[in-house]
């Protein structure tokens, strides 16, 4: 059974930091390439960063310099460090798994960000 479980989310002051945590189980994890999104109360799952089974990242341009995306294989973990927080990060972020036509979604987890 495929598992991803998201934790970090919290209510944060604008200008703070949050970590993100996701814990797969059930998948090659090495293989997969890693990725989380993001819901805002009233608009759709958008894109905010991924990371391949070899390292390499790429973010949407809202959160560029701002979050960084990173694995640890032997964990099975991914992570979101996200820095400079802003009201508009707010929102349900997902933790997502993709190998060739297999996506899995974790059930979110909840960041707010206070002004």
């Amino acid at each position: 059974q495929v598992q991803l479980v998201e934790s970090g989310g919290g209510l944060v002051q604008a200008g703070g930091s949050l970590r993100l945590s996701c814990a797969a189980s059930g998948i090659d994890f090495n293989i997969h390439s890693m990725s989380w999104y993001r819901q805002a109360p009233g608009k759709q799952r958008e894109f905010v960063a991924t990371i391949s089974p070899l390292h390499r990242t790429d973010q949407s341009d809202s959160v560029k310099g701002r979050f960084a995306i990173s694995r640890d294989n032997a964990k099975n973990l991914v992570y979101l460090q996200m820095d400079s927080l802003k009201p508009g990060d707010t929102g349900v972020y997902y933790c997502h798994a993709e190998f060739a036509r297999n996506v899995y979604w974790g059930q979110g987890t909840q960041v707010t960000v206070s002004s």
